[in-house]
């Protein structure tokens, strides 16, 4: 009698939604309890134990569950009463009830173009999907494989790029007779631009049931699970496999309705086999939670689906539906036929065995507010700015690394050996000496040199490149993945990895390679294996792009050694600590030369490395002016045609930062000019971000015309061939030296020589070499 008045109880919950249906499950419930069934929260009898002994309830109740707790489950039938997740627990029930696994279909919203998604949605529900995905497009998706990121491209390309006209395929579907949930799936920047508390009001008004954001982790996204729950819609987490337990159990808290497992470390993307230990992790997920398990990432099947649907509670399917999607003919009813036959082959396989492993024993819960989440992530942020947008599989990669710095980082023993490799190395301290000619030139303040354009390999790059190689063997990961834009970066971690023994591979845009071809043939020619990338505008942004797609699927044994001041924590603190050997000498330097501090540090500025390194030791000093440069390309006032981040961008999240980007108002990254590729950059470093918005440092843009003057004159007068970056600081300095005047004196980081340019600036003064 016990046994059937939790399946009364739970089949109210289930499928009423009335007041009286509320009531009713509450009385079944407590009279279970009275009755002395314990441990059932939330509990779902799975199809296995209907009409059979209760003595089947047993081995419901050996699993895993959260404690009983009266009051959640009085909050998780009133959440089911809001409609939070209500459909999604529908279909999820459904597909127990019918002895199947929840299939999960996944579409790019606007691919191939935005009047086919409408009928593609229903083709999807026609051939058997459960839930549907629809994919937000987004310029920049780090976690997705080649099959979507073209679909984000045609899509964004055809005019689908905001959340408007997302909102607006899922309300003419739901017109056409959409009846299944629809998730929304993607990246968190245009959600932030659209506003959280705006997006959830539509969305819910759209008749769309959720959201899964690839780069937002709980910890991130405290505002938007607030407003999921005031607006009755789902948050799901995701999990992977290189998911901590703790992790897991944490994760799981989180979510409203069901939780998407990824089943492999790395991108998604059909693939020709399941990992063979997907049903262990998958076990691992389940001792921490009774809510349903839908994995995804390389089902590609029937065989596939059926494989996965008895050791979980869905199958998520995208890239192989996108490639049938591709191969239809050009019109929306060849699209739509050709969605719902790969979907209807696909769901032959959900059907579940007797023995089905892992199954939910609950269906909905209200995760509890993570009101200690913002005190937690205080050390991640510079004020409002940086954080740690990431997708799930690299949170333990990132949690291991700040671990290993936090250790070495004032560890005497590792900083004499980083000081060693700076003198003995590296050829530091590098010299400080007055531009004697620039000085008479400018007819002002003194202009004093700092020679990081001396020190090994030819830039300020190797600084970094050494301390992260060092931490990465501390943390026992002998390969090394890197991007770089002019090519230093790259140059600087090849030297490392073959003076320490490590495999390493530099992610370099396309159009970046042909333009610093010098310094691809060093990084070969010092054992590095050099990608160029031919996605997006093939720069330094997609470089970072493609770095983070081979991290995520090689985290295990990988360490990305990023060159810039830019990314998610602890990235952007580490690579400054390292950098800043430069202002501490600098410093020092004035103080015996000059006999004070300068008046002003002028650095170029691209995702900041330099300047960061440069500024960082003077912080505290106000009497001492810090001057960053960017790139104004052909203009500020042209749309794509300069880098000027931090003069025009806008807050947005980029890359796993939030920071200035430059960026539409929907949060699709802008493409971006310069002469310079290592400032050919959309983004800029958190805590330059920091620094403008208190108005500690002061930031500018030059043209590539004046860069070039820079260039020019720096070898003219003081007989020294600067980097293209470097060129942008010197002309700025020149200007800032007579606009402070004589007895004043500023310092530039000059960050790199310009050797690797000339073959560049060579063409464009017409000179054959």
């Amino acid at each position: 009698a016990n046994g059937e008045q939790v399946l009364r109880a739970m089949h109210l919950a289930h499928f009423c939604r009335s007041q009286i249906a509320a009531f009713s499950i509450l009385f079944h419930l407590v009279s279970c309890v009275a009755s002395g069934l314990i441990g059932y929260t939330h509990v779902l009898a799975s199809p296995s134990t209907k009409n059979k002994d209760t003595s089947n309830l047993t081995t419901l109740n050996a699993r895993k569950m959260p404690p009983l707790d009266t009051t959640g489950s009085a909050e998780s039938v009133a959440a089911m009463e809001r409609g939070q997740g209500g459909r999604i627990v529908d279909a999820f029930a459904a597909a127990k009830e019918k002895g199947e696994a929840a299939f999960v279909t996944f579409v790019t919203a606007g691919y191939p173009s935005a009047k086919d998604t409408p009928a593609v949605l229903m083709a999807m529900q026609e051939g058997g999907a459960s839930v549907i995905e629809l994919g937000v497009p987004y310029t920049d998706p780090q976690a997705d494989g080649a099959t979507i990121q073209q679909t984000n491209q045609v899509a964004i390309a055809g005019g689908t790029s905001e959340i408007p006209q997302c909102l607006e395929m899922v309300k003419k579907a739901r017109g056409m007779g959409l009846t299944v949930p629809v998730v929304l799936m993607g990246y968190y920047n245009p959600f932030f631009q659209y506003g959280v508390e705006k997006l959830c009001e539509e969305t819910k008004e759209a008749g769309a049931d959720g959201f899964i954001v690839v780069d937002l982790p709980p910890e991130e996204g405290v505002l938007l699970a607030k407003a999921c729950k005031k607006n009755g819609l789902s948050n799901v987490p995701l999990i992977a496999p290189t998911s901590s337990d703790e992790r897991i159990g944490y994760l799981a808290n989180s979510a409203s309705s069901f939780i998407y497992c990824v089943s492999v470390t790395g991108v998604t993307g059909a693939r020709a086999a399941l990992p063979p230990d997907l049903s262990e992790f998958i076990g691992r997920v389940r001792a921490k939670t009774g809510l349903p398990l839908a994995v995804g990432f390389g089902i590609s099947n029937p065989s596939m689906v059926n494989e996965v649907a008895n050791i979980g509670d869905g199958v998520v399917v995208g890239s192989a539906i996108l490639k049938a999607l591709a191969a239809a003919g050009d019109s929306t009813e060849e699209r739509a036929e050709a969605v719902r036959k790969i979907v209807a082959e696909l769901t032959t396989g959900v059907k579940q065995k007797g023995d089905a492993a892992n199954q939910a024993t609950a269906l909905g819960q209200v995760p509890p507010d993570d009101d200690e989440a913002e005190a937690r992530n205080e050390k991640k942020r510079f004020g409002r700015f940086g954080g740690q947008f990431i997708p799930e599989t690299l949170s333990e990669a990132f949690r291991e690394i700040e671990e290993a710095y936090d250790q070495i980082k004032d560890d005497p023993d590792f900083l004499a050996e980083i000081d060693k490799y700076r003198r003995d190395f590296v050829g530091g301290p590098t010299p400080l000496h007055k531009a004697e000619r620039l000085t008479e030139y400018a007819g002002g303040a003194n202009i004093w040199l700092k020679r990081e354009d001396l020190a090994h390999t030819g830039a300020h790059k190797i600084n970094n490149a050494i301390g992260q190689a060092l931490l990465a063997k501390r943390i026992g990961k002998p390969r090394i993945i890197a991007e770089t834009g002019a090519g230093q970066h790259g140059v600087a971690t090849a030297t490392v990895c073959a003076m320490l023994g490590l495999d390493c591979t530099v992610y370099m845009g396309a159009v970046d390679c042909e333009r610093q071809k010098l310094n691809v043939f060093r990084m070969n020619t010092l054992g590095a294996k050099v990608v160029p990338v031919q996605e997006g505008q093939r720069t330094l942004k997609d470089a970072i792009n493609e770095a983070m797609r081979d991290w995520v699927t090689n985290v295990r044994n990988t360490h990305y050694l990023i060159g810039s001041a830019v990314g998610p924590h602890p990235f952007p603190t580490i690579v400054r600590d390292f950098q800043a050997v430069m202002g501490k000498e600098m410093r020092a330097q004035m103080l015996e030369k000059a006999g004070k501090l300068p008046d002003a540090v002028v650095a170029c500025v691209g995702g900041g490395s330099n300047a960061i390194g440069a500024f960082h030791p003077f912080v505290n000093d106000e009497t001492v002016e810090l001057h960053g440069v960017e790139a104004a390309g052909h203009g500020i006032d042209k749309d794509m045609e300069h880098c000027a981040t931090l003069t025009v961008g806008t807050p947005g999240v980029l890359q796993g930062a939030l920071t200035y980007v430059i960026q539409e108002k929907s949060g699709q990254t802008l493409n971006t000019h310069s002469i310079s590729a290592g400032l050919d950059y959309p983004g800029v470093g958190p805590e330059h971000a920091y620094l403008k918005d208190i108005g500690r440092a002061k930031y500018n843009a030059v043209t590539d015309d004046e860069a070039l003057e820079g260039f020019k004159m720096m070898c003219q007068y003081e007989g020294i061939i600067p980097a293209l970056e470097t060129s942008h600081a010197i002309i700025y300095a020149i200007k800032l030296a007579k606009e402070l005047g004589p007895g004043k004196d500023l310092v530039i980081n000059m960050s790199g020589r310009g050797d690797k340019d000339m073959p560049q600036v060579a063409k464009i003064m017409g000179v054959e070499i």
